[in-house]
């Protein structure tokens, strides 16, 4: 008979929060039955506490983000992609939002979807500890609804527009019952690592995803090539997220078929180096998006070069320059406002 969850959680925390000396790593099944137990209620409060913060003092190996990526990819949404469309871009960072610096991937992602890349977006609501300001927020302030939708309508969206944005509280309704828990250990859990890594969409598609510290971003690349990720690339982003510095020289990686090619890009290369943009508020950061999407104003630099990296790095231009080029082209054409007002039209028609 199979050993019941209680007692096989128990074993889990012996192994991780022993002590500095005996304290050893879960599998990846173990890991993987571990979260699959948070998530559905199987651990008690106090299990679930103990195991985050062990977690976060200890750091999870590759192989047990492997195993939690195994339980959001069984137990979460699900995406895919026709057949004729290209390979999406799914870009994975912190979904407790940002606080210090302008995000620019909004208005990348509008300029990559004018050019006809399809892209995936992830996140939640207010989410602790840093109760950033989030995707959503951002699209509402340019008259975009990206809530209240259902997984269906998603993928319907994400087959016509080329647009998808999971929202946790409306499709992941296991993941959102353990916020709670982030905001009383005031710390972010091992989830938050793998939140970085993990995506909706199932099939062929280059996944980018943020991060801090160097040692995040190895073990990122050991935890998907476990789960057979093959064409990945990693930024050292703004707060972790996927928006490139315009102030400093730029560190990326893109890791294909176990193949790792380091990338340090340099704005002032390409006539784009800025002051990073600090981040004040969301009426601020909506006039300045539009006038961005107009080709001009204060965030039209972050703009050319986050979204001429992008379009290089998806193979929609063959060098850089060509990818800075595009993006001007696509804003004085006025393409890229176009393409936010068919996306605002669309989810009217859904509501």
């Amino acid at each position: 008979m199979e050993e019941a969850i209680e007692k096989r959680f128990k074993n889990y925390l012996r192994k991780i929060a022993s002590g500095e000396k005996t304290s050893r790593g879960l599998s990846r099944e173990e890991s993987a039955d571990a979260l699959k137990a948070i998530l559905t209620g199987k651990a008690s409060p106090a299990q679930i506490g103990a195991f985050f913060i062990a977690h976060r003092i200890r750091r999870p190996e590759p192989q047990e983000l492997a195993g939690m990526l195994d339980t959001y990819l069984s137990l979460g949404p699900k995406l895919k992609s026709v057949n004729n469309q290209r390979a999406p871009i799914c870009f994975g960072m912190p979904f407790d939002g940002r606080k210090r610096t302008t995000p620019i991937y909004p208005l990348t992602t509008l300029v990559l979807l004018s050019a006809n890349q399809p892209i995936v977006l992830q996140g939640g609501g207010k989410m602790p500890i840093k109760y950033g300001i989030t995707t959503s927020e951002l699209f509402k302030s340019l008259s975009l609804n990206v809530t209240g939708s259902t997984i269906h309508q998603v993928q319907t969206g994400f087959d016509k527009n080329g647009l998808a944005i999971i929202h946790q509280p409306d499709h992941f309704k296991l993941a959102e019952g353990i916020i709670n828990y982030r905001d009383e250990i005031g710390k972010r859990p091992p989830i938050a690592s793998m939140e970085l890594i993990w995506t909706a969409h199932q099939g062929k598609h280059i996944l980018i995803s943020g991060y801090v510290h160097p040692p995040t971003e190895a073990r990122a690349w050991k935890a998907l090539d476990i789960i057979g990720e093959n064409n990945i690339i990693t930024i050292k982003g703004l707060e972790g997220s996927i928006d490139l510095p315009t102030s400093r020289a730029c560190i990326t990686a893109r890791v294909q078929n176990k193949n790792i090619e380091r990338l340090i890009l340099h704005p002032r290369d390409y006539n784009c180096h800025s002051s990073d943009i600090e981040w004040k508020s969301v009426p601020e950061w909506s006039a300045h998006a539009l006038q961005a999407l107009e080709n001009k104003g204060p965030l039209k630099t972050a703009l050319y070069w986050n979204a001429g990296v992008y379009l290089w790095f998806s193979g929609l231009t063959k060098t850089l320059k060509e990818g800075i080029e595009l993006t001007e082209s696509l804003l004085s054409s006025g393409e890229t406002l176009k393409k936010l007002s068919e996306l605002i039209k669309w989810e009217n028609l859904r509501q």
